[in-house]
């Protein structure tokens, strides 16, 4: 396939995925908050994650989840001190009323009605009943908490809500004239998540593997350059063109413009998710992801395979493609398509890391920033990008509008694909840890651009930038995941802390070394001039006849 062509097609495609600069979240997030309700005696528990396991007739059933109370009485963390309860439904339904069927020590089922949290479970609790479930009326969790002005809070017994749907399965199970048991309790979460352990691998090794292909790409062309200029002393092409071809540089209004129309795709992803919506953007993703695996299996396999990658044939509509991209492209499709049909079994992540990563170092070979100003334009926007959708946004919509893209709230899917994932494999509730390819493509761009100066330069890896950038994207990278478990699990903009360490890094190194004005001056390209050989012999000519 024509080289130009495959760029364009996949930046097409990868573009629409850049645009979404997802965050780092963690599943099981609650959605609402209530971070400005102080606590007060009697109302001042943490908010903790609950599972609810039925049993029908005897027979294990369906497990739910839900969030307990500020209320109430603390709920067991070991399921072996649970109690398996008989759980029976409220007459009236709201239970804002004393409830007419007797209770003996029973879990209780009531919606949420008119009444206030503190009153259901403060008349549950007269009625001798052991627990409280109370329904939501929509799929999400809510946070219950005691109204400002209440003082009597005197409540034993545990409350948790349960969202709609969980509500209307016990409900049926209740009307099938069957007996139904709850056992409530809320397991701990591990002190460190091994999945974000394995997260963190793949993001820094994924830009080391795509700064060094990058680099060496650019070192190829400019040896190939020599050997031209040798054979043609006589033909002196400009110094702006030298560099790898097929590459797409980036400047300072591009930059901009990128950050700006990501919020404009973010918001409307926000306004318009829906099932459709995340469709449309698997299909943009499996398109990007052939290419992307395409190119680097490729890349790889031409190491062993050169005459295949060296003979081409002519194909309709596609022009002349190589043998080695021939044989690949079927895989590469397949791998793809079955990644889409099958995309919500559970081994599903591995294929869309694989596919994620793919694309990110394809990406990074062929977009580059060709100096720190561009660089320093675009992570700056990219941090304030960051910044606004996942904090300010919340303050103008209510909610985060970054997390709840990130998680594809309303689209009846657990996220988008443009995502990178782990399942957190020794905790209790399961999910899966996430990080955003904006979050690895990015920098990734300012590190990549650190080694190939460095090599074109001829620095070594102490003397340049390239050592001192990857320890500072991999040091923010691990700022972002202590946040987010000292944040409780709620979503992190990891830029907030990649950013100021990658770029202050190589600013502040930049200065020390006083390269930062050849750093920030290379408008045309970012590498170390290089000049023609006949021009540098001329040049030594020239000093030699002035001594």
């Amino acid at each position: 396939m024509d080289l130009n062509k495959i760029c364009w097609t996949l930046l097409v495609s990868s573009a629409i995925l850049l645009l979404l600069n997802t965050c780092s979240v963690i599943a099981g997030d609650i959605v609402h908050d209530d971070d400005s309700t102080p606590k007060k005696p009697g109302c001042e528990n943490e908010f903790v994650l609950v599972k609810v396991q039925t049993w029908v007739d005897g027979i294990e059933d369906a497990e739910f989840v839900g969030v307990g109370a500020r209320f109430g009485r603390t709920i067991v963390s070991k399921e072996k001190n649970a109690r398996q309860t008989r759980l029976i439904l409220s007459d009236p339904r709201d239970c804002c009323h004393a409830p007419k069927n007797k209770l003996a020590g029973d879990v209780i089922m009531v919606d949420r009605g008119n009444c206030t949290f503190t009153n259901k479970a403060k008349i549950a609790q007269v009625a001798t009943a052991s627990a409280i479930l109370i329904i939501n009326t929509e799929k999400e969790l809510y946070k219950m908490v005691c109204e400002p002005d209440e003082t009597d809070l005197n409540i034993h017994i545990p409350a948790v809500m349960l969202p709609r749907d969980a509500g209307r399965r016990l409900e049926n199970m209740l009307m099938s004239n069957s007996t139904v048991s709850v056992q409530l309790y809320s397991p701990r979460r591990p002190v460190v998540d091994i999945a974000e352990v394995f997260l963190w691998l793949m993001a820094v090794g994924t830009i080391l593997c795509a700064s060094y292909w990058s680099a060496w790409s650019s070192r190829e062309a400019a040896i190939e350059q020599d050997k031209l200029l040798e054979d043609a002393e006589d033909e002196i092409p400009s110094t702006k063109d030298s560099g790898a071809s097929g590459v797409i540089y980036i400047n300072t209004k591009s930059a901009v413009l990128f950050v700006v129309l990501a919020s404009c795709f973010l918001f409307m992803l926000y306004r318009l998710m829906s099932l459709w919506f995340i469709e449309v953007l698997v299909v943009l993703f499996c398109i990007g992801g052939i290419e992307g695996l395409q190119t680097c299996l490729v890349a790889l396999l031409s190491r062993w395979f050169k005459s295949a990658r060296e003979s081409y044939i002519k194909v309709p509509l596609f022009g002349a493609i190589s043998y080695l991209t021939l044989a690949v492209s079927p895989f590469c499709v397949t791998f793809s398509v079955l990644w889409a049909v099958y995309r919500n079994v559970s081994v599903a992540w591995i294929g869309q890391d694989i596919l994620g990563i793919s694309l990110i170092i394809t990406v990074l070979q062929i977009v580059h920033i060709p100096n720190l100003k561009v660089g320093t334009v675009l992570l700056s926007c990219a941090f304030m990008y960051d910044l606004f959708w996942v904090f300010v946004s919340k303050k103008l919509f209510s909610e985060s509008v970054m997390i709840v893209v990130a998680r594809g709230d309303k689209s009846g899917e657990d996220g988008i694909p443009m995502l990178l994932k782990f399942p957190r494999m020794f905790d209790p509730w399961g999910g899966y840890s996430i990080i955003g390819f904006g979050d690895i493509l990015l920098p990734g761009l300012l590190v990549a651009f650190a080694l190939r100066y460095d090599w074109l330069a001829n620095k070594t890896l102490r003397a340049g930038y390239f050592l001192w950038a990857m320890f500072a994207y991999g040091f923010g990278l691990l700022i972002t995941y202590v946040a987010l478990n000292l944040m409780d699990g709620h979503g992190q903009p990891a830029l907030l802390y990649i950013v100021p360490f990658t770029l202050g890094t190589f600013l502040t190194l930049g200065k020390k070394r006083g390269d930062l004005r050849t750093l920030w001056t290379l408008w045309t390209r970012g590498e170390p001039e290089r000049l023609c050989p006949h021009i540098r012999l001329q040049r030594s000519e020239d000093l030699n006849s002035d001594r």
